[in-house]
């Protein structure tokens, strides 16, 4: 089979489609005849040599596919071969076959086509479960989401409006925030001509929940706009790994910071998290409340200008990668 493979670390020229070793599905695990896989940043910084994957788990990129089941590992029970499912990945999504454990499929919801699926995994269980299932987001709650213009944040803001929260999310450009506003924002910040901390007190009186892709740059700014009980989940490190947090303003809200990946989670706990997502994200999905937006499909082949694409923040919503053309 096909899959991407790393030359060396490096920019994205460095991914090359090769010929590699089909995978083989162990106890509890299928393979998936792979129809398309999508493009997160944990990838780029995978392809760059800082960001491994898991003991264990495939070398190859891709935290997220959709396919069709083509074999079944020992004692797994629940699907059958010619399913058509979507999974969460510890690796391996950037190939023709993927091995996954039975716990991290999904069905394919709905009336979404095979090759959409594949952009839905990751961004459902990372909202999910670090919004609603250890946030606590409730009905009338004001959430922030950074990044509304990605896939998390594209995500973020149906679940929030589905679920019956204010939801203000961050942007850079007057389109983009425009196209925010569409998906069902209910407050849009430039965050390159505002304050968002002043527009979200002067407009809310600030966030419950803040969902953050920034880390370290907005970590105090953050805590800012938090109101009483306020709480905020760190997802990402794009402004860098080291903050100053004033514990003082913390205590002062009963606020909580919490930060936390999927990748690295155990298996329990993901097959937890897909559970959830199945049971109570699922439906909504079904019923059109909360649809996954793409912004561009590449074919696999041709991943390295879906990581030029994602890096140059030309892009709305995800970038899927099919694997046959």
């Amino acid at each position: 089979m096909y899959a991407i493979t790393i030359r060396e670390p490096g920019d994205p020229d460095v991914l090359e489609w090769s010929e590699v070793a089909e995978p083989r599905p162990g106890p509890g695990e299928v393979l998936l005849d792979v129809a398309a896989s999508a493009v997160n940043r944990a990838d780029l910084l995978q392809r760059q040599g800082h960001y491994p994957p898991p003991p264990g788990a495939s070398e190859t990129i891709g935290l997220e596919c959709s396919g069709t089941i083509a074999e079944l590992g020992e004692g797994v029970e629940g699907w059958a071969i010619g399913d058509e499912v979507c999974a969460l990945l510890a690796g391996g999504g950037y190939a023709e076959k993927a091995v996954v454990p039975a716990g991290q499929l999904l069905p394919v919801p709905g009336e979404i086509d095979l090759i959409t699926a594949a952009g839905l995994p990751e961004v459902a269980c990372t909202v999910w479960a670090n919004v609603v299932m250890h946030a606590k987001l409730a009905e009338d709650d004001v959430l922030l989401v950074h990044g509304g213009a990605g896939g998390i944040g594209t995500h973020a803001i149906q679940v929030g409006k589905a679920l019956g929260a204010t939801v203000v999310v961050t942007a850079g450009s007057a389109e983009r925030l425009d196209r925010c506003r569409q998906l069902g924002a209910d407050l849009a910040i430039n965050y390159k001509e505002e304050d968002f901390v002043e527009v979200l007190k002067k407009e809310t009186g600030g966030a419950d929940v803040i969902l953050d892709n920034m880390g370290a740059s907005y970590l105090g700014r953050n805590v800012d706009a938090l109101r009483q009980d306020g709480r905020l989940v760190i997802i990402g490190m794009q402004g860098g790994v080291k903050g100053e947090l004033n514990v003082g303003a913390l205590l002062g809200k009963r606020a909580s910071v919490f930060a936390a990946g999927l990748r690295f989670r155990p298996l329990d706990q993901k097959a937890a998290i897909v559970a959830d997502v199945r049971e109570r994200l699922w439906p909504l999905v079904s019923e059109g409340l909360v649809k996954p937006i793409i912004g561009q499909v590449v074919p696999m082949a041709e991943a390295a200008s879906a990581h030029r694409a994602l890096e140059e923040g030309s892009v709305f919503g995800k970038i899927l990668l099919a694997a046959k053309s």
